[in-house]
This record gives C-alpha cells, sequence and structure tokens, in this order.
C-alpha cells in the first residue's frame, strides 16, 4: 500500500507538506505542490480516509438513501445530486432502500458507519420514515428528506409542489368538457401519491365536479376506470410508471388518445414527442430539486442551528395533444 511517506521521497518534501497539501491544512507554494500533486498521480496515492476524517472532522462525503427501483425520475434525480456533490468537494455514498421500512433503516444506519458528513433520504413507503426520522433527529445528523416529504416542520426538505399542479390537471380537463376524469395512482402510502390525490380531489372540486371514488385506481391499472357503466372519459396519470402501464391499456383496447380518452400525465418522459398524439405532462424541476437539496444539506452542515427549511418546487406544463386540445 503507497503511503504518505513514498509520496513524499518521490516529491522531495516531507510528510508534513504533503499533509497540507492533501488536507489544504495551509498554503504551499506553487511548484512543491505541482511536485506533490504529481507524486500522488505517479503512486496512485489515495491515502487513509477515515484517519483523515479524524483529523478534519469530517470525511467530505454525503449519503444518498433512495429506493433504486426501475424509474427514470429517481436516475436523473441520484445523477443531480451527485453532481451538486461533487461540484462541492464531496463524494457520494448511494445505498438502496428497497422502498420499505426494515430496509431504510440498514441503509441510514450503513450510511452512519460510513461517517457520511450528512444524510438525502427519501422517505420509503407507508411509515417507513417514523423508523428512522426520530433517530436521526435524536442524533442530530444533519437530514434532508427529497422528493417524498412530510408535514413535519422540524427537518429539511425539497421536493416537487404536488397539490395545486395536479389540481390545474384536472381543472384543463374540466375545462375541456369532461365530467369523468379519473386518476391512476402507484404505490399507495407514498406522501406524493397522496398529495396528487388530493390534488385531484382539489381540482374537481373546483371545478364543481363530484367526488366518486370508483374513478380513482391505486392499483396503478387504467382498466377499472374504463369497465364501468359510466367510464372515465379523461384521466389523470400519477407518474412514469403509471403513464407507461395506461399507454398500454389503452392500445390495447384501440383507443385514440385526445379522441375517445384524454390523458395528461404527472411526470415528463423523454419519449413524450415521440408518440402520437404527443404526450401533455408536467415536468418536473428534477435538476433543481437535486441541485437544492445538496444546498440546504450543506447549509445544516455548517450551520446546525439554522431554522429548517421545506421547499417545493413547481413542475411546468408541456402542454401537447394528448388532452384533446
Amino acid at each position: 500500500m503507497v503511503t504518505m511517506r513514498d509520496v513524499a521521497a518521490l516529491a522531495g518534501v516531507s510528510i508534513t507538506t504533503v499533509s497540507h497539501v492533501i488536507n489544504e491544512t495551509r498554503p504551499v507554494a506553487g511548484d512543491t505542490r505541482e511536485r506533490v500533486q504529481k507524486a500522488i498521480d505517479e503512486t496512485g496515492y489515495t491515502g487513509d480516509a477515515i484517519a483523515r476524517s479524524l483529523v478534519m472532522g469530517g470525511t467530505k462525503s454525503l449519503g444518498l438513501a433512495v429506493s433504486l427501483v426501475s424509474h427514470p425520475y429517481f436516475a436523473e434525480l441520484i445523477a443531480a445530486i451527485e453532481s451538486e456533490a461533487t461540484r462541492n468537494g464531496y463524494s457520494l455514498v448511494l445505498i438502496d432502500t428497497r422502498d420499505t421500512p426494515e430496509s431504510e433503516q440498514t441503509a441510514v444506519r450503513t450510511l452512519r458507519s460510513r461517517r457520511v458528513d450528512g444524510l438525502l433520504l427519501t422517505p420509503s413507503a407507508g411509515t417507513g420514515g417514523s423508523l428512522v426520522l426520530p433517530e436521526l433527529k435524536r442524533l442530530n445528523i444533519p437530514t434532508v428528506l427529497v422528493d417524498r416529504l412530510t408535514v413535519a416542520k422540524d427537518i429539511d426538505q425539497v421536493g416537487p409542489e404536488n397539490v395545486q399542479a395536479t389540481s390545474g390537471l384536472v381543472k384543463h380537463l374540466a375545462e375541456l368538457g369532461h365530467r369523468r376524469i379519473g386518476i391512476v395512482c402507484g404505490q399507495a402510502g407514498v406522501a406524493t401519491t397522496e398529495e396528487r390525490i388530493l390534488g385531484y380531489r382539489l381540482g374537481l372540486g373546483r371545478a364543481g365536479l363530484k367526488w366518486d371514488e370508483a374513478l380513482v385506481s391505486q392499483s396503478g391499472w387504467l382498466a377499472p376506470l374504463l369497465d364501468q357503466e359510466d367510464p372515465a372519459t379523461a384521466v389523470v396519470a400519477a407518474d412514469h410508471l403509471v403513464t407507461v402501464g395506461m399507454l398500454h391499456e389503452a392500445r390495447a383496447r384501440g383507443l385514440k388518445l385526445g379522441t375517445d380518452l384524454a390523458v395528461v400525465a404527472y411526470d415528463e418522459v423523454e419519449w413524450a414527442t415521440l408518440i402520437e398524439p404527443p404526450l401533455t405532462t408536467l415536468a418536473q424541476p428534477v435538476e433543481e430539486i437535486g441541485r437544492t437539496a445538496v444546498k440546504l444539506l450543506l447549509s445544516r452542515i455548517a450551520d446546525p442551528e439554522r431554522p429548517p427549511e421545506t421547499i417545493r418546487l413547481a413542475p411546468s406544463l408541456r402542454h401537447r395533444q394528448s388532452c384533446g386540445c
């Protein structure tokens, strides 16, 4: 194993000088710094992160606990978080929560054992948050909730605005004359799902339409909304995966989007303009959510006593023709 002594010998400097270059604890002359950096590159020296963390009081790493489901949204979110962390000189340690409370707790404790300086967490479905959040608060671990937010006011969190945005989708469909507007949701118990259902219900009220539980499918399937005596004529897809399933079902039934069935979707998809007719969507500011989450966490690390913040970032409407316009 290459040691700091090896780097110092190759660069012709003291071990102390190498330490100052690596840890940036004291200014080092430019030519000396270059010799040390060249020696590091030639030897492949990586240092002892744990030992350095004991000296510096931090590992310059952030932990991200998130469900690594096959979902383009989370892949984009992780990329944005990693990019912002790297830009600020931090590495990212990523662990899969598998979207269960037990795995989430294990993931968070594993990240803590890695001595990360702070945690970014997308809470699992159901009561997952109740297992880890009290523990994180009790131990004063710098934490930011991402995407799936809570009503708590004592923790930093950032995610999309779901209620008003979904209400706007319903309003748009109602303005086109639809009176049987349904919603198809994904995983029950997830904060984003519950908020989008709330937004759907709010939109119905604003349009003067009655709530009908039969028009809400939390199974992820479109079929229950179409196999009724008085079927839905327009549908809100609550996320990307739901949208894919809805399009398969509509095609299997020979339904033309925008004509036989109006469809709008929460979540932009890269192929939205490739289908016919193009899909009307709400595009989440995923990159901004990721960047903001890292900034919030670094602010919390720097100032543990500052007031917690909850930041909701509004999605933008990509108005196309699947809604019937």
